[in-house]
């Protein structure tokens, strides 16, 4: 059984480890060595798992118990889903699949999707809804590290692509603040409600299932449209 702030540290060494920051096609990505195709097939599938957020949140909130725990955590279906008058992540999503040329009746008909991007995304949203509260809370916990990620994503694809422009990126920007508030209220109730080894465990697990998926997405990004680049049956071809 560890301390609280054990587990934090526990939960943090393995997105030191594991957080798909350290992915070759993510070191490519924001290093420039990505042609405009490449980083169209990235944001392409990357919808799917931006637009599979809100369903994901809405299974969770569903099983809270008090009024306090789903206020918390239907401000995430706000923040993803927009309120019917600003638009949330998921819109700003779409923006920048339209700013990189791509046709937004295309990406939302998810017709060009990779098959690994479809099951890796379906995977955590069962996951969610399937698993106990708890591990479904720390299965969140990726936004810990996704700060530093956005950070050398704008940067870098801001200075290295002249198709990019920062009101393409506009969906980064909110997501500096809305993470680390997301992270504060997740890591709170994790720390106070794995109160056995066994949770404990539970946790650890469910973050690196939810590291591995987003490596998994990657890993087939990279396969496809790097090297080999050997794209599908029926997967966006270029």
């Amino acid at each position: 059984m560890m301390s609280p702030d054990a587990l934090e540290a526990a939960l943090r060494a393995i997105g030191e480890e594991r957080y798909h920051i350290h992915h070759p096609f993510h070191h490519l990505l924001h290093g420039g060595k990505l042609n405009k195709a490449q980083v169209q097939a990235w944001a392409l599938n990357r919808y799917y798992y931006q637009a599979s957020i809100p369903a994901k949140d809405a299974s969770l909130l569903a099983r809270l118990p008090t009024p306090d725990l789903r206020r918390e955590w239907r401000r995430r279906l706000v923040d993803h889903d927009g309120d019917g008058t600003h638009p949330g992540g998921v819109e700003r999503w779409l923006a920048l699949t339209d700013g990189l040329g791509l046709d937004r009746a295309y990406v939302i008909s998810l017709q060009g999707l990779l098959p690994a991007t479809r099951f890796a995304v379906d995977a955590y949203v069962r996951f969610v809804r399937e698993k106990s509260l708890l591990e479904a809370i720390a299965s969140s916990l990726t936004e810990m590290f996704s700060p530093n990620i956005i950070s050398q994503r704008v940067s870098g694809m801001l200075r290295n692509y002249d198709f990019v422009t920062a009101e393409t990126l506009a969906y980064f920007t909110p997501r500096l603040t809305q993470a680390p508030q997301d992270v504060a209220f997740a890591l709170s109730y994790v720390k106070e409600h794995a109160d056995t080894a066994e949770k404990q465990e539970q946790v650890l697990a469910a973050l690196r299932f939810k590291c591995d998926l987003l490596w998994a997405q990657l890993d087939a990004l990279h396969f496809a449209y790097v090297a080999p680049g050997l794209p599908p049956p029926g997967a966006f071809c270029p």
